[in-house]
């Protein structure tokens, strides 16, 4: 086996540093297909992305470089319909909370740059562009809005002996998880094309921090077994702004964290026959400032620890893919907002004899999916969701005015009358790719607590059905 001189790692790390500034030319995933010759079957579980089979794995952690350089450009878009159960919202703008309900529209387009770039050197660069970002207050009518998206570039190494395969690598990203090559990874739980929304309140390692910073990890992966990684994260702004294109903490849409957030993972693997299974856990600790428009003074402290399985059976026609992710987040504010008089009534007089905000909180989700594609062709998926939390007057952000009865304070669709963040329900979707690079699928979610509660968690009536939603789509890339 090799040796691995700490000199040359030097070496590789500013070289990797530097490709990052020239990263804002983007690349893509049917690019990955054309660099390796092989069918979207090879890489993706049933062909459907963005599960990954082992190869899919393999070809991720040698940092996109199986294959010869090809084409990096690719784009892909979907055209959507989206219908909600119930859109009324006597306390705010129902165009604003239910953008386009009811219509088919073309909702969003991403372009990318994907592959390889030298023999230890690769990308995955995703530009997004969302039609229906902004509504004006003046006009009413629509912005769109284009930003950077997930940013995954590599460089890799592999040590092969007859008794030892070692992978090492660095991934710059902006996004913690996006670098993972398990869908159990929080930047991977969701379905392949999202549709309607989901918990409002999620622990912050479940995209909190997506797009707006910017991290450096290293990881290694041994003999397909034992795969560690270890890495720091700090606010993508600066030099580093190209890996928030679009967001403006002045908006408050960019999260912005102390120079120190450390995140790792450790993961045992194992593969045989058709089958493989995944055990792990990963954390972060990161220290956000509560006012991203105002980056000074104390911040509040989020520790994320999680854990997480998936289990894969792949053998022609049949694929199936089974994850479980569970993560406990433990919240500390900053002195500024910890006991202090509550939000929605801080001099008593609707009086509502709110307690004093909490100084620390807990946050609790659960995850489960479980999909299965038959011929690369037709599929479905069904996953659960469950967050649970504690109780806090400062989540409070509607409620009814005393003095006017009747008369909402603060908004209803995403309203929260208790203060608890508990949300729970299920989405099922299926789907049919008739053609490599093309997908038609059909989503319906169903949530039995929302905010809270069950019935009324919005304070005027408003119930966790009337949430549910069903997404008809058609995705298409090239």
């Amino acid at each position: 086996m090799k040796s691995i001189v700490p000199g040359r790692w030097l070496r590789i790390a500013f070289l990797l540093l530097s490709c990052a500034g020239i990263a804002q030319n983007a690349w893509a995933v049917p690019s990955y297909n054309r660099q390796t010759g092989q069918n979207c079957v090879a890489c993706h579980a049933g062909g459907q992305f963005p599960e990954l089979t082992p190869y899919g794995r393999m070809f991720k952690l040698t940092g996109y470089t199986i294959g010869t350089r090809a084409l990096p450009l690719a784009a892909m878009g979907v055209v959507s319909y989206n219908k909600t159960a119930n859109t009324s919202d006597p306390a705010g703008d129902a165009r604003a909370d239910f953008p386009k309900d009811g219509n088919v529209i073309f909702s969003t387009g991403s372009v990318f740059l994907a592959g390889k770039i030298t023999d230890m050197l690769g990308a995955f660069v995703q530009i997004t562009y969302n039609r229906y970002d902004s509504l004006s207050p003046d006009d009413g009518h629509w912005a769109g809005h284009t930003q950077s998206d997930n940013l995954d570039i590599r460089l890799v190494d592999r040590f092969i002996s007859p008794k030892q395969d070692l992978i090492v690598g660095l991934s710059l990203n902006n996004n913690p998880s996006v670098q993972d090559v398990w869908n159990s990874a929080p930047a991977w739980g969701f379905n392949a094309v999202p549709g309607s929304q989901g918990p409002a309140t999620t622990p912050l390692l479940a995209g909190g921090l997506a797009q707006s910073v910017a991290g450096l990890s290293a990881y290694a992966y041994w003999n397909s077994t034992v795969y560690a990684e270890l890495g720091n994260y700090r606010t993508a702004n600066g030099f580093w702004s190209f890996m928030s294109q679009g967001l403006n903490s002045t908006r408050g849409d960019q999260q912005i964290v102390t120079s120190s957030n450390p995140y790792w993972r450790l993961a045992l693997t194992r593969e045989w026959g058709p089958h493989n299974l995944m055990v792990g856990t990963m954390g972060m600790i990161a220290h956000v400032y509560p006012d991203p428009a105002d980056p000074t003074g104390p911040t509040n402290s989020f520790r994320d620890i999680g854990l997480d399985a998936q289990y894969q059976y792949l053998l022609d026609p049949h694929s199936f893919t089974g994850t479980v992710s569970y993560i406990k987040e433990r919240i500390s504010y900053a002195d500024s907002l910890a006991n202090q008089p509550a939000p929605l009534d801080p001099d008593g007089s609707l009086g509502l004899n709110l307690p004093l905000t909490n100084a620390t909180d807990t946050l609790k989700m659960l995850r489960i999916k479980g999909s299965y594609v038959y011929h690369a062709k037709y599929g479905g998926t069904l996953s659960f969701f469950d967050v649970r939390g504690s109780t806090n007057s400062a989540l409070q952000s509607s409620a009814n005015d005393p003095n006017n009865p009747g008369q909402v304070i603060g908004p209803s669709v995403t309203g929260n009358l208790s203060g608890n963040p508990a949300t729970r329900g299920f989405t099922t979707e299926i789907f049919w790719t008739p053609v490599q690079f093309a997908r038609v699928g059909l989503q319906y979610t169903w949530f039995n607590k929302f905010n809270g509660a069950g019935n009324n968690y919005d304070g005027f009536g408003r119930n966790a059905s009337d949430n549910n939603a069903l997404f008809l789509y058609v995705w298409g890339a090239y």
